[in-house]
């Protein structure tokens, strides 16, 4: 379908100049020049489908990093591969002694894909529509920036003054999470499949769930198009990744997981691997509502499996390390220092559950608790080799009397049924440092933003300490001792520690994977000269 917008038509071109947003081509020639060279320039890009493909920002976590990773919004700051942060559509800011009032200066001659400008007042009303809208999504925009917060919008000096109740460390790393990307919100009449953005990319055509987009250079961008079109095509599963590259049916895609198939196209001279480090983390969260709010059950859950094996197997093939921890070992964060409880004893984990009476007594190989086997609903999807893991899990817990049932369907139905509470175990995997330190992706385990049930009041004040501590060293420290706690009340399952890739044929001249992972059609990807 295509993208309904109040700002702007082709046939309203004359109506913008009273509305004061501008259609048609950007007064910056460069930013469409491939148009100019005669034959367009397409690029087509297998990838993973997460929510429907919606690009909406605020009704569910992935519908905001499906906006940025495609190149249709952008933020006020972003990440660079060391994961620090920069400013994006901001120009600088200044920060008080207290870190509770913020001044951010934007960049001067943004403007969205509609031609509108951006401005203070824009920012300003993408932020109160987050707060608005934010509580009846999932994408809890509240974890990134506080609702108590007063923003102030002067767009004759072309700032935005934000005033928090208490401090933030770090607010420009909270600021460059895909959820808080900057949208026209005045304007965008289609939310979940025409949201209007600043990037280089605008929605032409949504073609429908399992399809993909056709996405066409935005003709006010302020710096040089790569491509007039891309053909964003979603793709089931990393074999349909390979062979359409292989094919040539794509020039582009992201994670493939096989492992022969990445090494089978690194061995050839016609394609090229990008892969960035590993601040993914794999893991699987457990149900405190369901049977796993039994101590002892997670705690010889977690000693029944081989975590190295199963890491260093012939189907992971190390694109995972293997750790304990919600945190990967490569991070500043004492994880050497850590102590796990939990490592490998199948014997020591069935002795565990005998000691507290789960046990078999009908000797159908199935333990039991209050009177009923325990038969664990297991929900995965396959990407990024989740359900490889979970299927290994299953087969190890099966050993210690541990039955499960594996629920295995897509992205979307995964995260439907961790909003709902709809499982035991349910497998995902998160980048860890989001805001370039892990302070949003611990609110995961926070008793007002858990999505598991979790509760535990001495990490919950670690976590209110985390939020407004400014000494580096004093905040490394808080986050050690919040993963010992997460660690010492076996509260997550964890698969290991992911690199992402992007791979592509010699129909493109460049394309990186970002280390955040919220980059992926980037100006940096060009076609072949």
């Amino acid at each position: 379908m295509k993208n309904t917008k109040k700002c702007i038509s082709l046939t309203l071109a004359a109506a913008l100049l009273l509305t004061g947003c501008g259609g048609g081509a950007s007064d910056n020639s460069g930013s469409t020049s491939a148009a100019n060279d005669g034959d367009k320039k397409v690029l087509t890009f297998g990838c993973q489908m997460y929510t429907d493909g919606i690009v909406n920002t605020v009704t569910d976590e992935n519908g905001g990093w499906n906006a940025m990773r495609y190149g249709i919004t952008e933020g006020l700051f972003k990440f660079n591969d060391s994961m620090e942060v920069e400013p994006w559509l901001a120009d600088s800011y200044t920060v008080n002694d207290e870190h509770t009032e913020w001044v951010i200066t934007l960049k001067d001659g943004i403007k969205f894909s509609d031609g509108c400008d951006l401005t203070p007042t824009k920012v300003k009303e993408c932020f109160e529509y987050l707060k608005e809208m934010g509580p009846s999504g999932s994408a809890k925009p509240q974890k990134y920036l506080e609702f108590e917060a007063t923003i102030t919008a002067d767009d004759a000096a072309n700032t935005l003054t934000i005033q928090t109740t208490q401090p933030y460390a770090n607010l420009p790393g909270q600021l460059a999470h895909p959820t808080m990307a900057i949208v026209d919100v005045a304007d965008t009449e289609n939310f979940d499949n025409g949201t209007i953005g600043t990037g280089p990319y605008m929605v032409e055509t949504f073609n429908g769930v399992g399809v993909g987009y056709d996405l066409a250079a935005n003709p006010n961008y302020r710096e040089e198009v790569p491509y007039d079109e891309v053909k964003l095509m979603y793709m089931g599963d990393a074999s349909a990744k390979t062979m359409a590259l292989q094919s040539g049916q794509v020039d582009l895609v992201e994670n493939i997981t096989n492992v022969s198939d990445i090494q089978d196209f690194k061995d050839n001279p016609d394609f090229t691997v990008d892969i960035a480090s590993g601040v993914r983390c794999g893991f699987s969260w457990m149900n405190f509502d369901g049977i796993l709010g039994n101590k002892t059950l997670r705690q010889a859950i977690l000693m029944g499996i081989d975590y190295d094996t199963i890491c260093n197997s012939k189907t992971i093939g190390g694109l995972y390390t293997p750790g304990f921890s919600v945190l990967p070992s490569t991070l500043s964060y004492g994880y050497d220092k850590l102590t796990n409880p939990y490592t490998y004893d199948p014997e020591g984990a069935k002795k565990l559950l005998d000691d507290a009476g789960i046990v078999d007594t009908d000797g159908d190989g199935i333990r039991e608790l209050d009177g009923q086997n325990i038969n664990l609903h297991y929900v995965s999807y396959e990407n990024r080799l989740l359900n490889d893991f979970s299927n290994a899990h299953i087969q190890y817990l099966a050993e210690i009397g541990i039955g499960c049932t594996a629920d295995y369907g897509s992205s979307d139905d995964q995260w439907s049924k961790l909003a709902a509470g709809d499982y035991d175990f349910n497998n995902n995997n998160w980048i860890t440092v989001g805001t370039g330190d892990p302070y949003a992706y611990m609110a995961n385990w926070a008793t007002d933003t858990t999505y598991c049930g979790y509760s535990n009041p001495e990490y919950d004040a670690l976590f209110e300490q985390l939020k407004s501590e400014m000494d580096e060293e004093k905040r490394a420290d808080l986050i050690f001792q919040m993963q010992q706690i997460l660690v010492d009340d076996a509260a997550v399952l964890i698969d290991g520690y992911y690199n992402s890739s992007m791979i592509y044929s010699k129909n493109v001249g460049n394309a990186h994977i970002h280390t955040a992972d919220y980059y992926w059609l980037t100006t940096e990807i060009t076609p072949a000269e």
